[in-house]
């Protein structure tokens, strides 16, 4: 009886995960083509870019530590290289799915084209929930995604990054499998990696770093400082953790974080309205960003619903988890003050919620530009490991705030010119960039 109890919850949770990635990847699709119509892209033009060029789905056997088998289920996906090597973030996640991953790798080369980067875009993922695993069993699921997908992937083709539940622990163990198979070192094949396998220096910080050099942006143009708003975020792994130390650093009251509760398998909110300290949350945290509740309330942080997070009386939000965390069911329960909405992730708000906050007077910084700071500094930990010369944290996170700062720059301009907000100027100023990719290829 509970083996088919088991088995009738596992069909449904997956058709509700497929359904909630074919959500994703279908917002996604309209948003490129709405896109096109208006570049006026030709129907062949339409048709290369609206759909991966490259898809591998495979099987990836584990033994498990008491010694059973398991077969997980992996993805690697390329949208388009028109601009040149894809890169992209291998996650481990539980809600995994195809279409989820085609989302995200068509995301990343319209977030490399906006950036104005010599990159396409891919994605990787697995179905797998990390926290239930033991270290060789990650390993060991590291190391079969790199054997499946090991042809597609290298410096000049496919280069992996860090993602939801993959660090630079995993993908040191991914760029030694790559290595192996492939006989020589290839340092620039695997972006996140640690320093001591030819990791850039600066890369931890870059996405949580990256994102508070472009809210200060936004901010500039709005008449408000940093040290003047009040923000609430939704996640708390590498990128929230170091936006919020920065966040903190510059002024700014971070007043809630939310993470996932791994003991109690649900997500909370931890709400500190004098502001919360990010140095007494990090011994209480875990590597996947999950904060021990009890522990907390001793701290004086009130624990809330997971959700609480978008309810919080701030001028700013910033989630920074997983995609789709404003929707149009849950959009009217943000507070009357909040001013601008960060996408820290990919697609973390729904076309519907974004009209109905534009309504409010209430801007979105898109996610092609909010989240990119990792792929920026994946970028530049590419060009170290090709020409095998390392810069230091200042000069990586210099070279991230420039990037980021001119690609703002030409995106609000084109939003200005174009009487359109910030996230469609983002998405067209991608999209005809690849577009003259591939025109200049003769793909088209």
């Amino acid at each position: 009886h509970f083996r088919r109890h088991k088995e009738r919850h596992s069909v449904a949770r997956g058709f509700s995960v497929a359904v909630a990635g074919a959500s994703v990847l279908r917002q996604a699709q309209l948003r490129f083509e709405a896109a096109a119509r208006r570049l006026e892209l030709s129907e062949a033009e339409r048709e290369l870019l609206g759909s991966p060029r490259l898809e591998l789905h495979f099987r990836i056997p584990v033994r498990l530590d008491d010694g059973r088998p398991r077969i997980f289920s992996g993805f690697c996906i390329l949208h388009s290289d028109a601009l040149g090597p894809a890169k992209g973030g291998l996650r481990f996640h539980p809600q995994e799915s195809a279409d989820r991953v085609r989302a995200l790798a068509m995301g990343m080369t319209w977030q490399s084209a906006a950036l104005g980067l010599p990159l396409g875009g891919c994605a990787g993922g697995v179905i797998c929930d990390p926290h239930g695993l033991g270290a060789h069993e990650t390993e060991a699921l590291a190391r079969g995604w790199t054997r499946q997908a090991g042809a597609a992937l290298g410096a000049r083709r496919l280069v992996p990054g860090p993602d939801v539940m993959v660090g630079e622990r995993e993908l040191m163990w991914l760029l030694d499998e790559l290595e192996t198979l492939g006989g020589a070192r290839a340092p620039g094949a695997v972006a996140g990696k640690g320093l001591v396998l030819g990791g850039s220096r600066g890369c931890p910080q870059a996405a949580g770093y990256g994102l508070v050099y472009l809210l200060r942006e936004a901010l500039r143009e709005r008449d408000l400082r940093l040290d003047a708003v009040r923000v609430s975020v939704q996640g708390y792994g590498t990128v929230a953790r170091h936006a919020v130390q920065l966040l903190t650093q510059l002024g700014a009251t971070v007043t809630c974080v939310s993470s996932w509760d791994a003991a109690a398998g649900a997500a909370r909110a931890f709400v500190k309205p004098a502001g919360v300290d990010p140095r007494e949350l990090e011994p209480i945290t875990d590597r996947h960003g999950s904060i021990d509740a009890a522990r907390a309330e001793a701290l004086g942080y009130t624990v809330l619903p997971g959700d609480a997070w978008l309810e919080q009386e701030v001028e700013i939000l910033l989630p920074a988890a997983l995609e789709q965390q404003l929707r149009e069911d849950n959009v009217a329960r943000t507070h009357s003050a909040l001013r601008l909405v960060v996408e820290g992730a990919g697609s973390a708000v729904s076309e519907g919620a974004a009209a109905a906050l534009a309504a409010r007077g209430v801007a979105v910084l898109p996610d092609l530009l909010a989240n990119a700071g990792g792929l920026v500094c994946s970028y530049f930990e590419q060009v170290q490991g090709e020409v095998n010369y390392a810069w230091d944290a200042d000069e990586v996170l210099g070279r991230l705030d420039l990037t980021l700062t001119s690609a703002y720059q030409a995106v609000s301009a084109l939003a200005e010119r174009a009487r359109v907000d910030l996230r469609e100027a983002a998405l067209l100023l991608a999209v005809e960039r690849v577009a003259a990719a591939c025109r200049a290829r003769r793909w088209v």
